[in-house]
């Protein structure tokens, strides 16, 4: 059975043909755990693990030995805090940005005012957040207890990882983790009027039909609008970077190196071009023109841009107004094209003069200049009236033409795409304001608990070439498991959750090698866009593939199905509304479906051969999409069917309920149990006994509110609540009501005698 650590054990032993069976359960917290484990890099994430160990038999009635562990992780107070000084930073800047967009009429000026002062409002907030966050140097998870609290609102509840080590006679040990996590939801702003997915849809119906004070932009478009804005910030100083890298190599008469400098340059120029190929920025820069007090317009549009001759990269789409915006019969349109067009215009110039200089040194050490007459003779004579020692001067002001058509563009978008998100934050403050709050502390809970299930999958999969082969070709599935009901304020729960795991999307995962012993994630990005960085020691960033070496970013495909399981989901399917439920499993459905699809056409031929012999997942999804169609009441086997496959597709597995307590406990340990039934031929006549094992008071202590690792004790006595029977069966008849009452005094009684 493998070492025994110190600490208390229980043997319970039953018969199994004769012979006795020990059930040796261990329920100990030792300082650390295996070799593996052992590493700075997986004790960066978990902490306090506290193990069992367990001896089943089998079919065979041969032994199964099964090492079960659930650790805490310090994760659920690292991310929020990183994730808050990174929107603090964003909104700053957005903030600034929204003060230098320079003269506005009365109007606009007057709502740019309200706005500012409401979000300087809001950074104060998130900084006093943050101030208390880092005074926490007490229990790394947090308790159910303290859900309500406004200071935690941004960490994860109940946020551990719950792992089975099943050492088998016959088949190859395996290992089984599940996240668990206390539903995403601000439980600090309550639920009255309902979740996220409620929220957002009424707060953008209501901003679409109330456009008298401000201009209507999409969400789509005011995401757009961040994605150029950020995208803007990313280029310009990069393009700088890799001019001055290019007069460096012209400076050092270094062909080769002139070539990849321009290279990278051009690169990176066609990008930041390409960034202004929106119809949005065309009809910001009106939007904003028209906002201006008393401006001037020049000409008329032209249907035909005067910038024809430049190349068909720098080509801008045609303009297609939007209705809200108003119009301007006069307003110069062309304008904005010529600016735009003069940063592929001045890069063109670079790459010419680039060529001349890098030919007439080739020219000149082949054949002395021989050979140009076939040039013509305008541009052989401007070739050679350059000698090497001016390559610099030649290219410096082509390379500060560049940087100044840069600097007017970026100036111009900045302002243009700042006004579109002046016209989001003018509408109904501070209503706007809370719900991005709302938002930020929901994506907060989710993303630790993503962060920290990346983490341990990696690890865990960290020599395996098909996962890592996956990882960087296809990414995750990171399936979540709800159990939350649709009744009450748990409604509100399951609308915050749903757009919490959906917003992950929004994540990507990038591997660093780590340079010093902290090997903390770092989050990097924007409120539309993340990327964490895991930082791996040299030894086990070494193992890794070349892409994820290069840094290539590592996706996730996050999905929930919620199945309500509690006498609340009794009462709400027989009086009330089940629709939420059904549709975020279809919708969600229909995701998973969608990278099954990705996952077959992008991996290798040879692995998907392997893979399909191994499992049946078309014969998986084609039985999960009937169940989620029948509409079956509190339907677990969607449940099991969407579990089995996420650890068949190498995904990441969390289990959700309100506190990630009874009712996540509870599907734990049934499932952990139903594995080694089906496989590792867990004898039959001891499913429930191990079921009852696992889950006994003596070695699940954390199934209840007496007996709750966030208290840090156990008691002897079993929770009072289970004595209470739903009181969906008291509607019954009153004669129950009477039976109930006598039955709950009388165990009450006993329990205090």
């Amino acid at each position: 059975m493998g070492e025994i650590e110190d600490g208390e054990t229980d043997h319970i032993t039953t018969d199994v043909q004769g012979q006795k069976c020990a059930l040796v359960c261990e329920y100990t917290a030792p300082e650390s755990v295996s070799g593996k484990e052992n590493l700075p890099f997986l004790n960066s994430v978990l902490k306090n693990p506290v193990c069992k160990l367990y001896r089943f038999p089998t079919s065979d009635n041969k032994w199964m030995r099964i090492r079960e562990q659930m650790s805490e992780s310090i994760l659920s107070f690292h991310i929020p805090k990183e994730l808050i000084s990174l929107h603090i930073k964003e909104d700053l800047c957005r903030n600034q940005e929204i003060k230098e967009l320079g003269e506005l009429s009365p109007h606009w000026d007057n709502l740019r005012k309200n706005v500012l002062t409401h979000c300087d409002q809001m950074v104060n907030m998130y900084q006093d957040i943050l101030t208390e966050l880092s005074k926490e140097t007490g229990s790394s998870f947090k308790s159910s207890s303290s859900k309500g609290e406004k200071t935690l609102e941004f960490v994860p509840v109940n946020l551990h990882l719950q792992r089975m080590q099943v050492h088998s006679p016959h088949l190859k040990d395996a290992l089984y983790d599940v996240i668990t996590v206390g539903a995403p939801a601000a439980h600090f702003q309550g639920f009255k009027n309902g979740g996220l997915r409620k929220l957002l849809h009424r707060f953008e119906t209501e901003r679409r039909n109330t456009g008298y004070q401000f201009i209507y932009y999409s969400p789509e478009n005011t995401a757009k609008a961040k994605e150029v804005l950020s995208n803007i910030n990313q280029l310009q100083p990069l393009i700088a970077t890799h001019a001055d890298l290019l007069l460096n190599s012209a400076s050092q008469h270094s062909p080769d190196s002139l070539k990849n400098s321009l290279k990278m340059l051009s690169e990176k120029t066609e990008l930041f071009v390409h960034a202004f190929k929106d119809q949005l920025v065309r009809s910001a820069l009106l939007a904003l023109y028209t906002a201006r007090p008393g401006g001037i317009l020049k000409k008329p549009p032209s249907p035909k841009s005067s910038t024809e001759e430049s190349s068909p990269q720098d080509q801008p789409p045609l303009m297609r107004r939007q209705d809200s915006i108003p119009h301007h019969s006069d307003y110069d349109e062309e304008e904005w094209d010529r600016v735009w067009a003069n940063v592929g215009k001045s890069l063109n110039c670079i790459i010419a003069m680039v060529d001349k200089l890098i030919e007439r040194d080739g020219g000149s050490e082949g054949s002395g200049g021989n050979n140009d007459g076939e040039k013509e003779p305008s541009l052989a004579d401007a070739i050679l009236s350059h000698p090497r020692e001016d390559w610099y001067e030649q290219l410096y002001p082509l390379i500060l033409t560049l940087k100044d058509c840069m600097g007017e563009v970026v100036n111009r978008a900045k302002q243009s795409l700042t006004f579109v998100l002046l016209q989001e934050l003018a509408y109904s403050l501070p209503q706007c304001l809370m719900l991005t709050l709302r938002r930020d502390i929901v994506f907060s809970q989710a993303l630790a608990g993503l962060v920290c299930g990346f983490i341990i999958k990696l690890q865990t999969s960290l020599y395996d070439p098909g996962f890592l082969q996956q990882l960087h070709t296809v990414g995750l599935i990171v399936q979540y498991e709800g159990l939350l009901s649709t009744y009450s304020d748990e409604i509100g729960m399951l609308e915050d959750m749903a757009v919490g795991i959906s917003d992950l999307k929004k994540v990507a995962f990038k591997i660093i090698e780590a340079k010093s012993n902290d090997v903390l994630p770092v989050i990097t990005g924007r409120r539309e866009h993340y990327v964490v960085e895991v930082k791996l020691p040299a030894r086990m960033f070494e193992s890794l593939p070349l892409q994820i070496k290069e840094g290539q970013l590592l996706h996730v495909y996050p999905v929930l199905f919620n199945v309500g399981i509690n006498e609340q989901q009794t009462l709400a399917e027989r009086f009330g509304d089940v629709s939420l439920q059904e549709s975020i499993n279809q919708e969600n459905f229909e995701l998973l479906q969608e990278y099954y699809k990705i996952f077959m056409e992008k991996m290798p031929p040879d692995y998907i051969s392997h893979f399909q012999e191994q499992n049946d997942l078309k014969g998986l999804l084609e039985n999960l999409h009937q169940n989620i169609q029948s509409k079956k009441r509190k339907n677990v086997e969607i449940m099991w069917l969407a579990a089995t496959i996420c650890r068949k597709l190498n995904g990441i597995r969390f289990t959700c309920c309100k506190s990630a307590k009874d009712r996540t406990s509870m599907s734990v340990t049934l499932e952990q149990c139903s594995i080694l039934r089906d496989e590792h031929q867990l004898h039959k006549d001891f499913f429930i006994r191990a079921l009852d094992c696992m889950r006994s008071r003596q070695t699940q202590g954390a199934l209840s509110e007496s007996d709750d690792p966030e208290t840090g004790c156990l008691t002897d006595n079993k929770p009072t609540s289970r004595h209470f029977y739903p009181v969906a069966l008291l509607l019954v008849s009153s004669h129950l009501l009477v039976v109930w009452l006598i039955l709950s005094l009388a165990l009450l009684l006993a329990k205090y005698q």
